[in-house]
């Protein structure tokens, strides 16, 4: 795959070797990616993902799920989606081992927080990627957690010998439904007592985080985290009548310079238009890769990651509206 990075010592991709495809489980290959020449990567936590690139402009995230404190490898898990965007199709069948694919450097939505007392993680089926990373980490610094993955069965489950020895201590419980999610986890009832210092952290298919969202809706605020794979159901950003500004303008804080943002157009690909560069990964509000801060002005978030607090001073350029007719941008 062409690129314009060829050396992994600086720089915003890395060139790696595919060293390792493994089949997981149904549909289900994990990628071991390691640096051609040997050299330690950067440095990761536990929930982060990687961009990769795979040729025409197609570039998707995978969560990181081997342990932090590895330093010689990348591994992602990918469930092949015949009904998604092609991205994980294109990787199946373009990316092999010895091949050598650009990947961004890993970065951090999905973080696990530093005072938990004990946490508690739920995986839906693809979804156990990032948590499996997470329970390497809680297992490696002796925080006391569980971890449910809930899959239709067996032969659908990722990750699971790596799970294994987890599974073996009582820390991870697995959860077949045959595809009745009734027959599986019962979500309500694990979440129904918040505990002081207890987090949760959980990832899935749209029925498994609405179902999980709907069971943590008491918990206390900042203490429920949680990371879409997907942008969840939406043809385009709700907006009541008079509420959203159909077309409205940034204001570039360090120039003044005013750019239009039509009705029919991201504040991302409208300052790209107007020669203000920003970096854009999965234009679905899910990466963070486009986070940018904002100084005024009233803005709809349509993103799936940022909490109530960062709302308030940052906004999503790939799938961000306004409320107002301005938006001051810290450009």
């Amino acid at each position: 795959m062409a690129s314009e990075q060829t050396s992994n010592s600086g720089g915003s991709t890395l060139q790696l070797l595919v060293r390792q495809v493994r089949f997981e489980g149904k549909g289900i290959n994990s990628y071991e990616l390691v640096d051609p020449s040997g050299a330690e990567l950067p440095a990761f936590t536990a929930g982060a993902h990687i961009d990769i690139h795979l040729g025409d402009g197609l570039v998707r995230q995978y969560s990181l799920c081997n342990a932090p404190n590895e330093r010689h490898r990348y591994v992602i898990a990918v469930l092949r989606d015949e009904r998604g965007r092609g991205g994980s199709r294109a990787l199946h069948e373009r990316v092999h081992v010895q091949d050598i694919v650009r990947v961004s450097r890993p970065r951090n939505q999905f973080q696990l927080v530093d005072d938990a007392r004990r946490v508690i993680l739920i995986a839906g089926g693809i979804g156990v990627t990032p948590l499996t990373s997470m329970a390497h980490w809680l297992e490696d610094a002796g925080i006391e957690y569980e971890m449910h993955y809930c899959a239709r069965d067996a032969d659908c489950a990722a990750l699971s010998g790596e799970l294994e020895p987890m599974r073996v201590n009582g820390r991870v419980h697995f959860h077949f439904d045959g595809g009745d999610p009734k027959a599986g986890l019962d979500i309500r009832r694990l979440l129904s007592e918040p505990s002081h210092g207890v987090h949760v952290y959980y990832c899935g298919p749209a029925g498994f985080m609405q179902a999980c969202a709907d069971a943590s809706a008491h918990w206390p605020a900042g203490t429920v985290h949680f990371e879409h794979f997907k942008a969840p159901g939406r043809s385009e950003p709700a907006r009541a009548a008079n509420d959203v500004a159909d077309t409205f303008s940034v204001k570039i804080a360090s120039t003044g310079q005013m750019i239009e943002v039509a009705n029919d157009q991201s504040i991302a690909d409208a300052l790209e238009q107007a020669g203000v560069t920003i970096e854009t990964s999965c234009h679905a509000g899910l990466c963070g890769t486009c986070k940018v801060r904002y100084l005024s002005g009233e803005v709809e978030h349509n993103d799936c990651i940022l909490n109530d607090d960062e709302k308030a001073e940052f906004l999503t350029a790939c799938v961000s509206r306004a409320r107002s007719k301005v938006l001051v941008l810290d450009l």
